[in-house]
C-alpha cells in the first residue's frame, strides 16, 4: 500500500519569521543596550587584540591563499590584513573568541554573544567601504551597535529555553543563525531572503561539541565560533544572490532540525526579542576562565590573601572542596592529564590550582611551560567538587542568574578558610564596580598592539558615545590597523 507524501511546500516556520522580523524591523529603543554594547564593543575587539600574541591564533589568520588583497576588503583589527567579508568575519571571530576572555550568557544553553561581531564588524566595514568606491555614504558604528544588540538578543533568547548541549550540539549554531539575521538586515535583503538565509543556517549540519570535552578537548573550541560567525555571512550572501530557502528547516517531520538534531522537540521561548540580553550579559573582566569558574576563581585569589596572612602557602593545603552548580560539574569538572591550552581553560581544578599557587590566572598561564610544573597538578589531585542545588536553582533563575561558587581549604594543621561568590565581577550586578575595570583591561590590551598616539585615537573615538554612533565603519575600523603578526 503506497503512501503518498505531500509536496505542498508549507509556511516558513514561526521559529524563522520571528527572528527575521525581529532583525529587519524591530528598532532598539533602550539607552543601557547601546551603552553596554559600547563597553561590548571595546572589551571584544580588545580580547582579539590580546589574542594576537599567540601564534596558535595567528596561524590560522590573514587570507586563504598567501598574498591575497581584496580592493575595498574589510580589515583585521591589529593586523594589516584587507580580506573577502567571509574571511574576514573568520579572522576577527577567531581573534575574539581564542583565548575565552569576551563575553558570556548563560541560560539553558550557554555561549558568548559578542562572538557575533565577527561576521557584523567584516560586513558593515566591506560594505561602508564598496560603497564609499561607488558613491555611497558608508554605514556607521551605530549600525553596528545596533546588530550586536540584535545578535545577542537572538542568540540569548534563544539560549534561555533550549539546551543544545545536552543533544551533543554546539552553541555556536547559535552564533551562525543571530549573525545570519543581522547579517541579512545589514546587507539589505528583504524578508523573504532572511528567511531563506535562516533556513539554510539550520538545516546546515552543526557543529559537535566534542572538541570541548574530555578526552578530545582541543583548540577548535577556539576557532569554531569564527567559523560560524563566517558561515553566517556566507549563507547571507547566498541568499541575497537568489539561492532558495527551506520553509520547514526545522519542523519538517524526518527530515528537520528538530528531528534529526533535537530529539524531536520544538524550541521554546521564554520571551519575545527585544534588547534584554545586551543589557544583562556578563562580561569575563578579571581572568580568562571558562564563565561557570568565574566566581571560583575569585574565592581562590581571596583565600590566596588569606593564606598568605596566616604564614601559609599551598603546600599547606590538605583537601578542598568545591561546592558549585550543575552547568559547572558538567563542563569543567575535570581529572586526569590535560593535554593543551584548551584543555587546561576547560578545567575548574586547574583554574582553581593557579590563583592558590601564584596569586594570578592569566591567558599564558595555560601554556605548557607552566602547566609543567607538577605543583599544580598535585594540587587539582586534592579538589573535590559537588553540587550545592542552591546554586543551580539560583543559577537559572532569572531574577537571579547567580554563577555561585563555594571554596573550602582544609590544611594540614586541621584548620579551614571557605569563601564563597555568588556573582562574578562582570555580572550585571556588579557592573558599577566593573565597568572600570572592564575599561583599563581595553587598555591593556591596546597598548599589545599599538604606540601611544595609536591608543590615544582609538579611546578618544571609542568613548565619546556620540562621536563613536556617528563614526563611519570603514573609519573605526582603520584606527587598528598594524602590521600583521607574525
Amino acid at each position: 500500500m503506497s503512501s503518498h507524501i505531500s509536496n505542498d511546500r508549507p509556511a516558513p516556520d514561526k521559529v524563522l519569521t520571528d527572528i527575521a522580523h525581529y532583525a529587519l524591523s524591530y528598532k532598539i529603543k533602550s539607552d543601557l543596550a547601546y551603552s553596554t554594547a559600547r563597553s561590548c564593543l571595546m572589551d571584544t575587539l580588545g580580547c582579539g587584540l590580546e589574542a594576537l600574541e599567540y601564534p596558535a591564533c595567528t596561524k590560522l589568520l590573514g587570507p586563504i591563499v598567501p598574498g591575497t588583497v581584496v580592493p575595498n576588503g574589510a580589515r583585521v583589527p591589529g593586523t594589516g590584513y584587507q580580506l573577502d567579508p567571509v574571511q574576514a568575519a573568520f579572522n576577527i571571530g577567531a581573534m575574539i573568541r581564542w583565548l575565552d576572555f569576551n563575553d558570556t550568557w548563560l541560560a539553558a544553553e550557554w555561549g558568548h554573544p559578542s562572538d557575533n561581531l565577527g561576521g557584523i564588524l567584516a560586513v558593515a566595514d566591506w560594505l561602508s567601504r564598496t560603497g564609499l568606491a561607488d558613491g555611497r555614504p558608508p554605514l556607521v558604528m551605530r549600525d553596528v551597535l545596533t546588530a550586536m544588540i540584535k545578535a545577542h538578543e537572538i542568540q540569548g533568547c534563544i539560549a534561555l529555553e533550549n539546551s543544545f548541549n545536552k543533544v551533543g550540539l554546539d552553541h555556536v549554531v547559535l552564533v551562525k543563525v543571530a549573525s545570519t539575521a543581522v547579517v541579512s538586515q545589514l546587507l539589505g535583503l528583504s524578508r523573504e531572503q532572511t528567511i531563506a538565509a535562516l533556513s539554510l543556517a539550520w538545516v546546515d549540519g552543526q557543529s559537535l561539541r566534542t572538541y570541548r570535552h574530555a578526552p578530545n578537548t582541543g583548540s577548535r573550541k577556539s576557532w569554531a565560533a569564527g567559523d560560524a560567525t563566517s558561515r553566517a555571512v556566507r549563507l547571507a550572501l547566498m541568499a541575497r544572490a537568489g539561492e532558495m530557502g527551506y520553509p520547514s528547516a526545522l519542523s519538517a517531520k524526518t527530515w528537520g532540525f528538530y528531528d534529526v538534531s533535537f530529539r524531536g522537540r520544538e524550541l521554546k521561548f521564554q520571551r519575545p526579542y527585544g534588547s534584554y540580553v545586551m543589557e544583562n550579559v556578563l562580561f569575563k573582566i578579571s581572568y580568562p576562565a571558562e564563565f561557570h569558574a568565574q566566581t571560583a576563581v575569585e574565592a581562590a585569589m581571596t583565600l590566596r590573601t588569606r593564606l598568605c596572612q596566616a604564614g601559609k602557602t599551598a603546600a599547606d593545603i590538605h583537601r578542598i572542596k568545591l561546592r558549585t552548580h550543575e552547568a559547572c560539574l558538567r563542563i569543567i569538572d575535570k581529572k586526569g592529564p590535560l593535554e593543551n591550552p584548551a584543555d587546561r581553560d576547560h578545567c575548574v581544578q586547574y583554574m582553581i590550582a593557579i590563583p592558590l599557587l601564584f596569586g594570578r590566572l592569566t591567558a599564558a598561564d595555560y601554556e605548557d611551560d607552566l602547566a609543567a610544573d607538577p605543583c599544580i597538578d598535585a594540587l587539582r589531585a586534592k579538589v573535590e567538587c559537588v553540587e550545592e542545588p542552591a546554586f543551580s536553582a539560583d543559577y537559572h533563575d532569572p531574577l537571579k542568574r547567580s554563577i555561585a561558587n563555594s571554596l573550602r581549604v582544609e590544611l594540614n594543621d586541621g584548620t579551614a578558610m571557605e569563601e564563597t561568590v555568588e556573582y562574578p565581577i562582570g555580572h550585571r550586578r556588579r557592573r558599577e564596580e566593573g565597568m572600570p575595570l572592564l575599561l583599563e583591561k581595553f587598555k591593556v590590551n591596546l597598548g599589545r598592539r599599538f604606540g601611544e598616539e595609536q591608543q590615544r585615537r582609538i579611546l578618544e573615538a571609542s568613548l565619546d558615545s556620540a562621536r563613536l554612533d556617528s563614526t563611519p565603519v570603514n573609519d573605526y575600523v582603520d584606527l587598528y590597523v598594524a602590521p600583521d603578526p607574525a
